[in-house]
This record gives C-alpha cells, sequence and structure tokens, in this order.
C-alpha cells in the first residue's frame, strides 16, 4: 500500500501509506476531521490516534451502529475523546488534518491514498464536513448496547407501536412504565441512528427486528 503525497504542481512521490499517515496524525495541533463510508482503502484515524490537546472529529455511516465490530470501534473512538456522528450516506472518504492536509482515496486497485495541500482542495473538504455535521447523529460511547441484537421485551415494544398502540398502551401490556418505554425508544433510535420513530420503524424492519415471534 502507498500514499501519494501530492504538494507542489510538478510532481508527487510515493512512500508507506500505514507510516505517513500516522506520521500526518502525530504532528496534528489542531483540529483532525474525517469522513468515512467504511471502504477499506479509505483514510481514518483510529483511537490510538488521538491525542490530548487535538480535536477530533468523525462521520461514519449510520449501519456501523448495528455491526458488532464497527460499533465496538465506534465505542473506543468516543471513549479516546473524538466526537463521533452518523449518518445514512456519507458521501465520500477523507482526512484533513489542522485545515492543512487532505487525505484522499487515490487508487482503489492498490489501496493507495493521495496527501494533498492544496487549498482549494482542502476548503471543499472542510466545507462538506461542516454542512453533514450538524445533519448527522451524535454517538457518545454509552449509548452503544453490549450487544446489537434486540431483547424479546424491545421485540415485543417495537411490535405493539408498530401496531400503532400508544407508548401509555404498550407500557401496561409490557407490564412497565411509560417513561421505561419511552427511554427503550431513545435507546433503539440511538442504535439505529435514527431521527424519528418513523425512520427507527424503517431501519428496524429493514434489519428483520420487526417480525413477529415464532409461536
Amino acid at each position: 500500500m502507498t500514499v501519494t503525497l501530492i504538494n507542489r504542481p510538478t510532481g508527487f512521490h510515493h512512500v508507506p501509506a500505514q507510516g505517513a499517515i500516522a506520521e500526518l496524525l502525530a504532528g496534528a495541533k489542531d483540529e483532525v476531521i474525517a469522513l468515512s463510508n467504511l471502504t477499506p482503502a479509505g483514510p481514518a484515524f483510529g483511537p490510538r490516534d488521538v491525542k490530548h490537546g487535538v480535536r477530533y472529529r468523525a462521520i461514519y455511516p449510520d449501519t456501523a451502529r448495528t455491526a458488532p465490530n464497527l460499533c465496538r470501534h465506534l465505542g473506543a473512538m468516543s471513549m479516546a475523546g473524538a466526537a463521533v456522528r452518523t449518518m445514512p450516506l456519507v458521501p465520500m472518504n477523507a482526512l484533513v488534518i489542522d485545515g492543512q492536509v487532505a487525505v484522499l482515496p487515490a487508487d482503489a486497485a492498490n489501496g493507495s491514498v493521495a496527501v494533498l495541500r492544496l487549498s482549494s482542495v482542502v476548503i471543499t473538504v472542510l466545507e462538506l464536513f461542516e454542512r453533514v455535521w450538524p445533519d448527522s447523529v451524535p454517538l457518545a460511547a454509552d449509548d452503544l448496547p453490549d450487544d446489537t441484537d434486540l431483547s424479546m421485551r424491545e421485540r415485543e415494544m417495537l411490535r405493539l407501536l408498530g401496531l400503532g398502540a400508544t407508548d401509555e398502551a404498550a407500557a401496561a401490556q409490557l407490564g412497565i412504565s411509560v417513561r421505561t418505554v419511552r427511554r427503550m425508544v431513545a435507546q433503539i433510535m440511538h442504535r439505529l441512528g435514527a431521527r424519528s420513530r418513523f425512520q427507527a420503524g424503517v431501519k428496524a424492519a429493514d434489519r428483520g427486528w420487526l417480525l413477529d415471534r415464532a409461536s
């Protein structure tokens, strides 16, 4: 794997990608931002790259919340101090360091990435990031479940609500408080990266969470 360093109009050269990106991250002094659609060739930073005194922000797809390995990774990022958010579809893979260097995929065939110091490219990536950041869903370490499946009670609650039951009716049916029902719904919305109950229902159905229990 290589990284293409483009820092002047007249040319570029190749160096080992892993070490080069790690070196760039180690030199960060202000802020590191990342857009990741989780493709293997996409540049990114991990929990071990997060250091004190530097602000870190990252946006991932909503699907990362319900994939076991990925949700653990997001939790580790959050615990390390990075601000992590998710959205339905991340528009690109990109890493920007200190508002001066942009790291982008270069060639998917060989896994290379391009490191550009062109201000026009850096500004474009930053503007895209800032445009989607406010609409993405924040994630905290304690938002992540111990596992990614639903409990039987959560499934039954979703089934009742899907049939049109009110929070009060679902609470009575399940023998729990209305407050507990609403807390469970909020937790499921966090896990799915949903912005509304309707969207949560659609995402839950896509994952087979609303299937009736077998008799």
